[in-house]
């Protein structure tokens, strides 16, 4: 019996000088010509982006005939922070399209943000759809079955119209067959595909057509970033900052990131820590040869003892 390979060491966690924790994963990018330039751990193996599969949903939405452009479609592709400008857009769109919060089958959930969930707590709110970070994205799926007359009841049934319809968008994006379905925190369908497909979708909306699904939702999510993440978030910072970047994390430390002449990268921490990711993207962004504040903004996570930076967590390819 062959012995499955062990993921490399993507980060370590240094305290105090001391190495406490390692995390592994697998990292894949593409060069402008979309060929592999730097492959770490198995990037064929299938994975579940989680939410760095929303654009393609984003995309299977506006297949479906719905009309959503500007801060509308990139709230679409959100894993949004639950700030008050997120809430209150969720909330006119449902009402744009004669729909009700209950008709959300998200679960209801606290800002995703820590800051705002601090605040929002203490104003005396309580867990919400419309907070939850996908409540966008499922209100767009509800919009679209209004508009095509389709079940709303079932929106979330890897059958209905509307999934086929999504599913379809993501083997396209990728170039490759979805390799399993599950279910997401969200509830939606889960479309798993390998990490060189993820890098392959995002490239693929960067460098589409003018005016087709694809390059539509890659240019509202790049003209307005604060709705797809929020004002203290990575993917933010790194599309405003960095002319022309696609880029959505996912759960379980998955980020997908393309660049506007089609190079692109994708990776996933095995272990799902989040404290893993910034510093994984900025190193990944560097090897790219992207050199701007933000790379070293986005890459820093410090480790705290009693109050004090005494450490950190660090790439290490």
């Amino acid at each position: 019996m062959s012995v499955p390979a062990i993921p490399p060491v993507l980060a370590e966690v240094v305290r105090s000088g001391f190495v406490e924790g390692r995390h592994r994963g697998a990292l894949v990018v593409l060069d402008a010509d979309g060929a592999v330039e730097l492959a770490l751990g198995d990037v064929t193996a299938p994975v579940f982006p989680r939410s760095s599969n929303k654009p393609m949903q984003a995309a299977g939405v506006l297949r479906a005939g719905l009309d959503l452009s500007g801060e509308r479609l990139a709230l679409a592709a959100a894993s949004h922070s639950g700030e008050s400008f997120h809430r209150d857009l969720v909330q006119k769109m449902l009402d744009e399209h004669g729909l009700s919060a209950e008709r959300l089958q998200c679960p209801p959930d606290l800002p995703l943000d820590a800051e705002e969930r601090e605040t929002y707590l203490v104003s005396g709110a309580a867990r919400d759809r419309v907070t939850m970070n996908c409540s966008g994205k499922h209100t767009a799926m509800l919009a679209a079955c209004l508009l095509r007359d389709w079940p709303t009841e079932t929106y979330l049934d890897p059958a209905h119209p509307l999934q086929r319809i999504i599913h379809r968008a993501v083997e396209d994006a990728a170039g490759e067959p979805v390799a399993a379905v599950g279910t997401d925190g969200c509830g939606a369908p889960l479309m798993a595909i390998s990490l060189t497909g993820l890098a392959r979708a995002y490239r693929s909306f960067v460098l589409a057509e003018p005016g087709s699904a694809e390059r539509r939702v890659a240019d509202a999510m790049r003209a307005h970033p604060e709705y797809v993440a929020g004002t203290r978030r990575h993917d933010t910072w790194l599309m405003r900052e960095v002319p022309g970047a696609l880029s959505k994390m996912g759960a379980e430390a998955v980020q997908a990131v393309a660049l506007p002449d089609g190079r692109a990268l994708a990776f996933k921490v095995e272990d799902g820590s989040g404290r893993a990711l910034g510093p994984v993207l900025a190193r990944a962004l560097t090897v790219m040869g992207i050199d701007a504040p933000v790379v070293d903004r986005i890459g820093r996570a410090p480790l705290l003892g009693g109050g004090r930076e005494v450490g950190e967590t660090r790439a290490v390819f």
